[in-house]
């Protein structure tokens, strides 16, 4: 059980912070490439994977909730965001609603990536 728990606090800091990273990784130059990596491996998971799995899927949810199920967690939602949100405030957000915003602030922090990788304009050194 104490296993369980340590693991469940592991998945909810780093999911959380890899969450916040695939927002706002594209604002420092030097993380940008790997945000641009991220950000491509999460719409993998959840396009490529979810053929197999369900649009969506996304392998640190499964397994932080089959952590949550061996801890006796039950009706657990979709999404790793709809469980974030009832977890921190008690509400239970629409799941279309939830989809629509998490795959256009995904899908912004693409589009958002490449401007900010490829077509932003270099500062020039001064000599």
């Amino acid at each position: 059980m104490y296993l369980y728990k340590l693991l469940d606090l592991f998945f909810l800091i780093f999911h959380l912070l890899l969450v916040i990273f695939v927002l706002t990784g594209w604002i420092w130059k030097k993380t940008r490439p790997w945000h641009l990596a991220i950000v491509l491996l999460t719409l993998a998971s959840w396009f490529i994977l979810g053929l197999k799995y369900g649009m969506g899927y996304c392998p640190l949810t499964d397994w932080h909730f089959q952590v949550l199920r061996n801890l006796g967690e039950t009706n657990l939602p979709n999404s790793y965001i709809s469980y974030i949100i009832t977890r921190f405030t008690g509400i239970t957000v629409s799941q279309r609603l939830v989809d629509i915003v998490t795959a256009g602030a995904a899908l912004g922090a693409l589009g958002t990536s490449v401007k900010a990788m490829f077509f932003q304009k270099r500062k020039k050194k001064r000599p």
